[in-house]
């Protein structure tokens, strides 16, 4: 697992440029439409300053396994288009108003309006499926995308609940996110005809991946710089979302402390933020998620750990590490 030389954000950024540049091109060309409310919107939330993390990975999982053609680019955009769409819903759903340290789409054009270039841009994902004629890549992500609507719904059904267990709220952050990641890095060992045990390798790099990046998050929301982490701190808080910090945090506050917490869950807004964060502190709250998004990130590094040496491999370990090291 050792590497010729530190890889570094720089180093990612110089090997995938030229991938990602053509990636852009398939997003750009396929985002156009004849109604004008249309390309704004999607163009507001596509070129917000996203990390594109999704559709580098189908780049660099299709890299690792010596794929040379030009259909990755195509997937790709496939991958972000439907991560686009679910953010557009999710900022509805929330009620968000800053996203990436913009203003959201429904906060700038209203609700029916990102919800409904949410379908175009879902419509769209899947248009360019059946382009990139695979059946088994169409299979793969016509699940994905209905396990992320699941998961929209079972994080529906854990708001203002007090009681969500840990393990109700991995099964949440499984299937909105690490569910895509574990596509994104499958499509890059079918696109080879690799065998099917490295499609679970990839499958299992790119699951953990996103639970480590979820993780980190939601500990973030509670530890981060508002500028700095591109929302409102305290956000999750304010939704009446219980995430890891909040459950671990419940269980190991004394009585009064858990009180507080569960009204806070029960209610939203921020009211008690400051107590809470105090005691999220106090507990080891986000000492714990992060040690849990430690231990995901090393199982992901561990998944691909026997492919051959590359620095497509190599960029994605240091994106494992990156996951659980970043501040935004």
């Amino acid at each position: 697992m050792t590497t010729s030389a530190p890889f570094t954000l720089e180093s990612l950024k110089s090997l995938t440029a030229a991938d990602m540049q053509r990636v852009n091109e398939v997003i750009e060309h396929h985002l156009r439409s004849d109604v004008v409310l249309i390309n704004q919107l999607s163009a507001h939330i596509i070129h917000s300053g996203g990390k594109r993390l999704r559709p580098m990975l189908v780049m660099l999982a299709a890299k690792a396994c010596g794929y040379q053609g030009q259909d990755d680019a195509l997937l790709a955009a496939i991958i972000e288009f439907i991560h686009t769409a679910t953010l557009l819903h999710d900022d509805v759903v929330d009620e968000s108003e800053m996203r990436r340290g913009e203003q959201t789409a429904s906060s700038i054009w209203g609700n029916e309006a990102a919800v409904l270039v949410g379908d175009y841009l879902y419509s769209r994902a899947f248009q360019l499926m059946v382009i990139a004629q695979s059946m088994e890549i169409m299979n793969l992500l016509a699940d994905t995308t209905n396990t992320i609507a699941q998961g929209e719904v079972l994080q529906l059904l854990n708001i203002n609940d007090p009681d969500t267990s840990e393990e109700r709220y991995h099964q949440v952050i499984y299937n909105k996110t690490a569910c895509l990641f574990e596509a994104a890095c499958k499509i890059g060992s079918i696109l080879t005809d690799s065998p099917q045990s490295c499609a679970a390798a990839f499958g299992e790099y790119g699951k953990n991946l996103g639970i480590a990046f979820q993780l980190v998050d939601d500990a973030l929301d509670y530890e981060a710089d508002s500028a700095e982490l591109g929302k409102n701190v305290g956000d999750d808080l304010a939704e009446g979302k219980p995430t890891l910090p909040l459950i671990y945090a419940m269980q190991q506050g004394s009585e009064d402390e858990q009180k507080l917490i569960r009204g806070a869950i029960e209610n939203g807004g921020l009211e008690h933020i400051d107590a809470i964060t105090a005691i999220i502190r106090k507990t080891g709250a986000l000492a714990y998620t992060h040690q849990q998004a430690i231990r995901h990130a090393e199982l992901a590094k561990q998944a691909i750990a026997d492919l051959p040496d590359s620095e497509s491999r190599q960029a994605l370990f240091f994106l494992a590490d990156y996951a659980v090291e970043r501040s935004f």
